[in-house]
């Protein structure tokens, strides 16, 4: 599926910019014959100006005639133009009848317009060609007509294909293995929510389908004995209660985690001072069983620090750190908890001299139902849900939570959040 979703992404792509590419290419293309065909008709104004220069209007025996002996090409009394490259010129008088020519014979009557304009001779040769109206005194004394072959002009431009046609497939090719890359690349944040999402919803299954098996199986045990003691009874009833609460408290937690992805709302932060806050974790954490069999120490400042957030979510995510520290210290050890400053940052420390974790479960630790147990042993309850819980809520108040810890020497969790 990811591997199509690639290939049509790149597939996509290149025909994008695959087209862009080649109305671009045809864009320059036409520019350049432009530019060339501008560059020609500069070139052969400029030679059909200056033989228009030499024309004179003179008045012989009462009547005006056109001299044309010191026009270049035409005349006879001038030396011709230096590497003129003229296929041939042409003078027609005011009634475009051909008086005087050079080179190909043209035609004896002027058929076309003043201007330019691109002809095909009889032997495939293309010309390109200028028609001038003369004018002296402001009285138009005749045309002159002068044109050049685009043999030069034509080379230029097959050169220009040639790079056109090499450079283009070179580039698709270049833009498809980009959008492979890209497509992947794309692809990658998809993949790892697509993965992530299925061991999920695996392991959300699995743990739901644990309590529903053992609430049906006590259901199911209540319905066919034929026991009548109360107690009995009591003790079944007491069991499904106690599964439903488990189920309830997952339920609330995948919704914690499904509801809460990104920044709070700004309506829900406000002023909280750390310390008042773990005071009260630490006292209430007193009278809790989990807390019975080891020391729960205390270190805080003498003042308050302040942070900008949403105190019961801060306080969901220490009392979850501290629940593990509990669960997985033996029985008269110590777990500390800690506060204090270190530039611009409030730093909570809640270290314990407990069990420890395995180097090659720390990458993991923060991950959602994750369990050191690979078992999944419910011996110390939870779903692995607790430290995935507060990771989500220290990074949604702009901190950062981090983990060390040594097997079989204990566990130093630090929270840093941005003081106010």
């Amino acid at each position: 599926m990811f591997n199509r979703s690639r290939r049509n992404l790149a597939s996509w792509f290149t025909l994008t910019m695959g087209g862009i590419l080649i109305i671009f290419a045809a864009v320059v293309y036409y520019w350049e014959v432009i530019d060339e065909l501008e560059e020609l008709d500069r070139l052969l104004y400029k030679k059909t100006i200056v033989m228009a220069a030499n024309v004179k209007l003179e008045q012989h025996n009462g009547q005006q005639q056109v001299d044309l002996e010191h026009v270049p090409l035409l005349g006879s009394m001038v030396l011709p133009l230096p590497d003129s490259q003229l296929v041939y010129a042409a003078w027609y008088d005011r009634q475009k009848q051909l008086v005087q020519f050079f080179g190909t014979i043209p035609s004896d009557r002027l058929l076309v317009s003043a201007g330019f304009d691109t002809i095909k001779t009889d032997s495939n040769i293309w010309l390109r060609q200028v028609t001038l109206p003369v004018y002296q005194d402001g009285v138009l004394i005749g045309y002159l007509q002068a044109a050049m072959p685009m043999t030069a002009t034509e080379h230029a431009l097959t050169e220009f294909r040639l790079v056109l046609a090499i450079s283009v497939p070179i580039t698709l090719g270049i833009v498809a293995l980009t959008g492979w890359w890209l497509g992947g690349l794309a692809m990658q944040p998809i993949r790892h929510s697509y993965d992530h999402l299925q061991r999920f919803t695996a392991d959300a299954s699995h743990e739901l389908r644990s309590p529903l098996t053992a609430i049906i199986s006590n259901a199911q045990y209540g319905f066919l004995s034929n026991s009548t003691t109360l107690e009995i009874q009591r003790q079944r009833f007491h069991k499904i209660s106690d599964i439903a609460k488990s189920m309830s408290n997952l339920v609330n937690d995948l919704l914690f985690l499904a509801r809460n992805q990104n920044q709070l709302p700004k309506e829900f932060l406000q002023e909280i001072d750390l310390k008042n806050l773990l005071l009260k974790i630490a006292d209430d954490y007193h009278t809790q069983p989990d807390a019975q069999h080891l020391s729960l120490v205390s270190q805080l400042p003498n003042y308050g620090i302040t942070v900008i957030g949403e105190p019961n979510l801060l306080r969901q995510a220490v009392i979850n750190i501290i629940n593990n520290a509990c669960k997985y210290t033996p029985a008269g050890g110590q777990v500390e908890l800690q506060l204090l400053t270190q530039s611009h940052w409030a730093m909570i420390k809640i270290i314990d001299n407990g069990i420890g974790i395995p180097a090659e479960d720390l990458p993991y630790i923060f991950e959602r139902f994750y369990r050191v147990d690979k078992k999944r042993s419910r011996k110390t309850g939870g779903f692995g849900l607790g430290l995935a819980i507060a990771q989500q809520i220290i990074q949604s108040h702009g901190g950062q939570i981090s983990i060390k810890s040594k097997l079989k020497e204990g566990t130093s969790v630090q929270i840093v959040l941005p003081l106010k």
